[in-house]
């Protein structure tokens, strides 16, 4: 099969099965929105693994999520005539989900061209949208069950707390770490202070984005914060 096709099939035949799992799941159990929000938030993590790990170029990659792109597009929109489309995806603003996938996807074939394409590591790419995408569901999460010491400072609304930036550090650096380690080449000590730094670089980064703009912002500081230091210390 072409591999174009055979990376498209693979990124459809897991949605189709995320599908399956959680329009049931929505319709039958109580699920806060939130708790809701960041399932969909880890069903599109997913499909980066699904998407990089199926093809065996970084050209496939992007071509195959720019094909997603462009066909999903205009899918989202005649279902956002359906009268309960927002509640049902607990959008915040009509089209948000639309315009999140958009960006995400478009920032996931960027990172994957510099990170796989120009130094030819498809784990990197990875660690750089992971540190974003799963530290930041878990500030969400943390943050919205357990906030109750708001930061307050120049530049912030005061809405976001230090236990959601606490656990977006934590979780971002772990998430780097565990990578690393999969992706081997480099001594143990070396990974948990190339994670701490991505850690610590994404949770700043991600506390002062507003209106979203931690989806575009994130990924690249992560990015440009870790690929250098993996180059320093002998991981390219």
């Amino acid at each position: 099969m072409n591999p174009i096709l055979l990376g498209a099939a693979n990124v459809l035949i897991y949605f189709l099965l995320a599908i399956m799992i959680v329009i049931p799941a929505r319709v039958l159990l109580t699920i806060p929105n939130e708790l809701f929000r960041k399932i969909l938030h880890f069903i599109l993590l997913g499909s980066f693994y699904v998407l990089v790990i199926s093809s065996k170029t970084w050209q496939i990659t992007v071509i195959v999520a720019i094909i997603f792109e462009v066909l999903l597009y205009p899918i989202l929109i005649l279902f956002e005539r359906l009268k309960k489309y927002s509640e049902f995806t607990t959008e915040r603003k009509k089209g948000e989900l639309k315009r999140s996938l958009m960006i995400v996807y478009t920032m996931f074939a960027v990172v994957v061209a510099i990170c796989w394409g120009i130094f030819k590591d498809k784990y990197l790419a990875l660690a750089s949208l992971y540190a974003w995408g799963i530290g930041d569901a878990a500030a969400a999460l943390v943050g919205k069950r357990f906030g109750k010491h708001k930061i307050i400072t120049r530049g912030l609304d005061g809405k976001k707390s230090y236990e959601g930036t606490l656990a977006m550090c934590l979780v971002s650096c772990i998430s780097v770490f565990t990578i690393l380690v999969f992706r081997g080449g480099m001594k143990t000590v070396y990974c948990i202070i190339i994670s701490v730094v991505v850690g610590v670089v994404s949770a700043v980064v991600e506390l002062f984005s507003k209106d979203g703009n931690d989806t575009v912002f994130c990924p690249i500081a992560a990015m440009v914060t870790l690929l250098p230091l993996v180059y320093l210390l002998g991981g390219i």
